[in-house]
Order: structure tokens, then C-alpha cells, then sequence
């Protein structure tokens, strides 16, 4: 029987694609899919014969404001402290959408973020469960990945990072998502605690690349990456550029704009050159200029990952999950240039998988930093046999088809 699926996906396009690609594999399977999410993503909702349903709060509005250039800057604590400001404006608005887009749902499929799964799931009487892009489930292994110094403090500390987050991000939404619980779902507060999490938990990531604790509970299970693969259309120039000439370095940013693009450019340039390298930039990290500047360098836009990735020397970009996976099941080495939220954790991990070096924080980036690891990451074979390893064992899994086995057997 076929069952209305509405999947929650509110973020920038690392946050939204995963989904598309989850709502992908259950339509193929009979399900009808409404992907709830920013207004710029409908195209790529609907491109792939999703429902669509808009979002009103804005993630690149976001991460322009006051609050969120200091998360950006890395005064963690500053964009903490600033967080619930920076929503206050938007939050009514967005739990109104949340509640008008998941009409009608058989099931509910959303972040951990204010526990939204969890309570329209009540309020519809209809399961759901939650989407985790990163280890977010306590376990004694290792620390949350926004409080990476957890580590230090033991097995019992690390296990205690995890409440910990979710803690401070349900204190923070707790006001204004009791009064919606109350005003317009029919549902009692959720209180200081939140509602208990009984929820199927499915993590879009692989094993390969974050090995599943022992202490996780049954509930949660590691799925592999929710790869979108489409038809590519790269474009034409960039098509010439590779044919031009040895597999460039790709350089990409993703969501974080630099706040100083220029200089940016600049250091990218500088490196890339005195590496003897050529590189393929992309716009965002150029201030949105795109072209060539010589047959060593080319800016594009926005260029399909699972295309251009394998056809490159190395990446060097972010990290964020969607974009550290791609480049791990290209194949090839990536330097990871972390601004904020897990971004430094996924940078860890490449590092430990011997894909890359250490990361490089972006706001740490020089010409002559960037150009010391640009030549060790193209130039140390251990980074290219664990990227290659790593990738081999990504290309293998589908964590589409596993999700979906798991929504439709619960």
C-alpha cells in the first residue's frame, strides 16, 4: 500500500540532496515523497519527481547574519549564545510550514533538530523517524562532534557530550516549540527533558568512514551515504579544461562563503601556482566571478560532485558530510578546510583514513600553509591508496536501498 512519505529537510543543499536521494528510493518503491525544505531547493525536489513543500526560514540568511558569521568566524560560543536570536524571527513561521507541508503523512522523516519528527508523529498518529548526517547517538567511543574535547574527559564524558548538545539545542527551541506542541498540535509540553526518542534512527553515512559503536542501540542503524546520482551536464569549458591538461585540484567551499573572498582567491591562487598544480575553483570561494585566468586555473560554478570529483588530482574543500563523502568515494586524496559545526570532525576522520592530511582551517589559510599541503596531499601515495581503499568500499554499499529496506520491514 502505498504511503505518503514527508521527509523534513531544512539547511543548505548538504542538508536537502541526501534526502532528495532517500525520497528518490521510496518513490521508486510505490511511496509517495513531500520533501519540506527551503524555496531555492524546489527545482532539485521536483526535478527528481518529488513532492515539494516550502520552508520560509532561509539557511544562507542564516549563516549571513550577525550570529552566524561569528559561528562562521569559529566563536562557537558567541553562535551559540546568538543562535536563538537569530531563529526567534523565523521559528514561528518555520513550525507553521513544518505543520501546513506534513499534512496528510503516513510517516515522518526528519533531523534531530527541536525533535519536529518526534512531535508531529504524535500529533498525526503515525510513526517517524529521525535522519542523523552525523553521529549524533551517545555512545562511550568517542565524543560528539561539536564537542570534540569530550575526548579527553573518558569514556563517560564522551558518552555525556551527547546529552549535552541535546540539551543546550532543546533549551533553545523549547519556548517556542512547546507553545506550537500546545497551540496548534493538541499536545502537551514536552517539558525541560523533550519528548522521549523511541524513533528509528537512520544515519546517512557509512560505516567505512564512522564504524558503528557497540553500545548504539538496535534502533539505530548505519544505512551508508544517500548518494544523488543523476545525468551530468558539466559544462562545456570545463569539459576543454580537463582535456587540457593533468587532473587539476578541485577547491570548493561550499555554504561558507569566506567573508574576505578576494583574499581567498588570492591564497588559492598563490598556493596552486607555486605547487606547480592546476585547479578547478569553484565561484563561491572567488566573490561569484567565474572563468578562466590562464590554462592553469579555471573558476566555475556550480559543478556536479560525482562527475568532476574522479577526474581530479585531489579536493580540497569544507567538509561538510556531503561534500567529504563524495570526495571519499571518488577516490581521491581531500584537504579539509573547516569553518564550524562538524565540519572539523569530518576533517578528523579523513585524516584518520589516511585520505588526507590534517585539516587546515579555513580561517587559518595562507599561501604558504595551503601550498605545504597541497604538495602532501598530491604528492604522499599513502593519501591516494586510503582514498582509494575507502572509496572502493563506498562505490559497494547503497545506503539508499538500505534505508529503504528499514522504513518499509518497520
Amino acid at each position: 500500500m502505498s504511503r505518503q512519505v514527508v521527509i523534513i529537510a531544512p539547511g543548505s543543499r548538504g542538508d536537502v540532496q541526501p534526502c532528495v536521494a532517500l525520497g528518490r528510493g521510496l518513490a521508486a518503491g510505490g511511496d509517495r515523497v513531500r520533501v519540506l525544505a527551503a524555496p531555492g531547493f524546489r527545482a532539485l525536489i521536483e526535478t527528481h519527481g518529488l513532492g515539494f513543500a516550502p520552508l520560509s526560514a532561509d539557511p544562507s540568511a542564516i549563516l549571513g547574519s550577525a550570529a552566524g558569521q561569528a559561528w562562521t568566524g569559529g566563536r562557537r560560543l558567541t553562535f551559540l549564545s546568538g543562535l536563538r536570536e537569530v531563529l526567534r524571527p523565523v521559528l514561528d513561521r518555520l513550525l507553521a510550514d513544518v505543520h501546513t507541508g506534513a499534512a496528510g503523512a503516513d510517516l515522518v522523516l526528519a533531523p534531530s533538530l527541536g525533535f519536529l519528527g518526534s512531535h508531529l508523529g504524535s500529533h498525526l498518529g503515525v510513526p517517524d523517524a529521525e535522519l542523523h548526517y552525523q553521529p549524533s547517538v551517545p555512545t562511550r567511543a568517542f565524543a560528539h562532534p561539536l564537542l570534540p574535547g569530550a575526548a579527553r574527559l573518558g569514556p563517560w564524558g564522551r558518552h555525556l557530550s551527547f546529552g549535552a548538545v541535546d540539551t543546550l539545542a532543546w533549551q533553545m527551541l523549547r519556548p517556542e516549540v512547546d507553545r506550537w506542541r500546545v497551540d496548534t498540535l493538541g499536545l502537551p509540553r514536552a517539558g525541560r527533558r523533550g519528548p522521549r526518542r523511541r524513533s528509528p534512527v537512520l544515519c546517512g553515512f557509512s560505516g567505512a568512514v564512522v564504524p558503528r559503536p557497540p553500545d548504539w542501540p538496535a534502533r539505530v542503524h548505519v544505512t551508508g551515504y544517500w548518494f544523488l546520482d543523476a545525468a551530468a551536464r558539466p559544462d562545456p569549458r570545463l569539459r576543454d579544461f580537463l582535456a587540457a591538461g593533468p587532473p587539476p585540484v578541485y577547491v570548493g567551499f561550499g555554504s561558507m562563503q569566506p567573508a574576505d573572498a578576494e583574499r581567498t582567491f588570492g591564497v588559492v591562487r598563490a598556493a596552486l601556482r607555486r605547487a606547480g598544480l592546476r585547479g578547478v575553483l569553484n565561484s563561491g570561494a572567488t566573490g561569484g566571478s567565474s572563468g578562466a585566468t590562464g590554462d592553469d586555473l579555471l573558476i566555475a560554478g556550480d559543478v556536479p560532485h560525482e562527475w568532476l570529483f574522479p577526474r581530479t588530482a585531489a579536493v580540497v574543500h569544507h567538509g561538510g558530510a556531503g561534500t567529504t563523502a563524495a570526495a571519499l568515494r571518488a577516490g581521491v586524496p581531500s584537504l579539509v578546510c573547516p569553518v564550524f559545526s562538524d565540519q572539523p570532525y569530518w576533517g578528523e576522520r579523513v585524516a584518520r583514513l589516511s585520505a588526507g592530511p590534517k585539516p587546515l582551517p579555513l580561517r587559518e589559510l595562507t599561501a604558504g600553509a595551503l601550498t605545504a599541503r597541497l604538495r602532501e596531499l598530491t604528492e604522499n601515495p599513502l593519501f591516494r591508496r586510503g582514498a582509494q581503499y575507502v572509496g572502493a568500499r563506498l562505490r559497494a554499499e547503497d545506503g539508499v536501498a538500505r534505508a529503504c529496506s528499514i522504513l518499509r520491514s518497520g
